[in-house]
């Protein structure tokens, strides 16, 4: 009888525990849920300090971005992957400037929702060839975070992926396929104190930052 009584006020203290822990990771669990669309999201702004994420390289080596250890100013230009025609256009625009900003001593980080096998190959082959001998760094944020991090991530629905089901993408390991998230179109630049300086983050994915406005940008940067 006592053996029972034990038992049970042992399985009650379990249950109690439980949902205690459920319910102190219940808030948690909210936070970290995103955004509905890319016109819902909360993205970091000029005057804010860039914060400190991991992607991966081509790779798929570990790169540590740190904010508070940056030697060079940085531009971070987030994409949605290279199945994006908008995204192979930008890329392409972007090669006429690129050479230019690395000469002003700023690095420029591409930062992409494809798994890290995927990053140029995934890409149209007339944007490889736009960009091949460019020092295009192209990163790989397919766990979204560097893009939870920007507060750029948003959820995306069925009809994106019924899209790339349709025209044979294969988006497996990528943002999509893993979290069945994306990161709105963003363009960050970070002054060698870790500050943003200039931000440009559009949710219509088919507005995209001019060249000649990136290059701009760059130059105020290290002014």
């Amino acid at each position: 009888m006592i053996l029972r009584h034990v038992l049970t006020r042992s399985t009650n203290l379990a249950m109690f525990m439980a949902s205690l822990a459920l319910a102190i990771a219940a808030p948690a669990l909210a936070a970290e849920a995103l955004p509905a669309s890319a016109a819902d999201v909360k993205p970091l702004a000029s005057g804010d300090q860039a914060p400190a994420f991991t992607v991966r390289t081509v790779d798929n080596e570990v790169y540590e971005f740190d904010p508070n250890n940056l030697t060079r100013p940085t531009i971070l230009i987030s994409f949605r992957g290279g199945w994006c025609p908008y995204c192979n256009l930008h890329l392409s625009e972007l090669r006429t400037v690129i050479p230019q900003i690395n000469a002003l001593g700023v690095d420029v980080l591409f930062l992409s929702g494809d798994r890290p096998d995927q990053l140029y190959s995934s890409l149209q082959q007339d944007t490889q060839q736009d960009i091949d001998g460019r020092d295009y760094v192209i990163l790989s944020d397919a766990e979204v975070n560097a893009a939870r991090a920007l507060g750029t991530a948003f959820q995306v629905d069925s009809g994106l992926t019924n899209y790339l089901d349709k025209k044979g993408r294969d988006y497996r390991g990528s943002s999509i396929g893993q979290h069945n998230a994306l990161a709105v179109p963003a363009v960050y630049v970070i002054n060698k104190d870790g500050k943003i300086v200039f931000d440009f983050v559009n949710a219509d994915y088919k507005v995209r930052l001019p060249a000649d406005d990136l290059l701009a940008a760059a130059q105020n940067a290290v002014d």
